[in-house]
């Protein structure tokens, strides 16, 4: 019998699923005003777009389902960060399908860049293409695929830097510290910028000293290598201001703040499929407060002026604005 107590309890339940299906279905907003001044053509240099699935589907072969995240939603995430230009990196889930990337960019126009992934198979044509509409370098994701093989690591790498070299882009790693080590006199002689992402995949709580950082270190004084101080959620427990990630960041920028660039990893998908669920299910993003982690920059550089190289400068060379 349908009581008004059970009526009740579906009622509770619709509604729980209708929040979930919520959380799924939209990319975080900032929580937090920003608190500094943010200089004019500031840049987030790593975001991502998840395309409608029936116009822009994930690759087969993924190793996790994010939810959406459209050009509308990142439009109003750097309307609240006062943030003009941004660089749309294509994540794992796309294989080498950039289409997704390449709508946010021509929503956003002359203010967006990217960061493309491709293989053996794309021709130089398709690169020419990748060039026009404002793609300017490729990306090699070791970390989410979980390669560590130094020996694979250093083949893709170098496959990656001859294809590139003649084209005047970069190669962007998102990787480990043991894998940077075990590139690194590569990077040192590579003929084009090396960008890596998220601190370099350090732990914030194994602080500088941890094995391979002094490696990261060296290649971005060297001027060699950017490193991205994004992400700091994923080197860092310690939400929501991730305290241990200062040391981290203040160790790179000291070391060469002309190398140093800025994003939010917005819409911050968890790319660990979560026990008992399929790759092919979507997994709820990370809800991160962007207002608040930007917030953590002048923490990390309390110089004005450097933070525009960071925010401005920096992104402007490295991406070509």
């Amino acid at each position: 019998m349908l009581t008004r107590r059970n009526l009740l309890l579906a009622s509770i339940a619709a509604g729980a699923l209708m929040q979930n299906r919520d959380v799924l279905a939209k990319a975080v907003q900032p929580a937090t005003p920003v608190n500094f001044d943010i200089p004019e053509h500031a840049c987030d240099c790593h975001t991502h777009i998840h395309g409608d699935v029936e116009r822009f589907p994930f690759f087969a072969g993924r190793v996790y389902t994010p939810g959406p995240a459209s050009p509308q939603e990142m439009s109003e995430l750097h309307k609240a960060l006062h943030m003009e230009r941004v660089v749309i990196v294509t994540p794992s889930v796309y294989g080498t399908d950039n289409s997704a990337s390449q709508f946010g960019m021509m929503a956003r126009g002359a203010t967006a860049r990217g960061v493309g992934v491709i293989d053996d198979k794309t021709p130089e044509s398709g690169l020419d293409a990748m060039h026009k509409a404002g793609f300017r370098g490729i990306r090699l994701n070791l970390a989410t695929g979980g390669t560590n093989d130094p020996n694979v690591g250093r083949a893709r790498f170098t496959a990656a830097v001859e294809r590139m070299k003649a084209r005047g882009w970069h190669v962007q790693l998102y990787t480990s510290l043991a894998m940077i080590s075990a590139i690194k006199e590569l990077v040192l002689s590579a003929p084009l910028p090396v960008v890596f992402d998220h601190f370099g995949g350090a732990k914030a709580e194994l602080g500088v000293e941890q094995p391979g950082f002094s490696d990261l270190v060296e290649l971005v004084k060297s001027g060699k290598a950017y490193v991205k101080i994004s992400g700091a959620y994923r080197a860092s427990k310690l939400a929501p201001d991730y305290q241990d990630c200062v040391p981290l960041a203040k160790a790179l920028i000291a070391a060469n703040a002309d190398r140093i660039v800025w994003g939010t990893d917005w819409p911050h998908p968890n790319s660990v499929t979560p026990p008992g669920r399929k790759p092919t299910e979507v997994t709820a993003m990370f809800q991160i407060d962007d207002g608040r982690l930007l917030n953590q920059l002048p923490v990390w550089e309390p110089d004005a002026a450097v933070r525009k190289k960071i925010l401005v400068d920096n992104p402007a060379r490295l991406y070509g604005f």
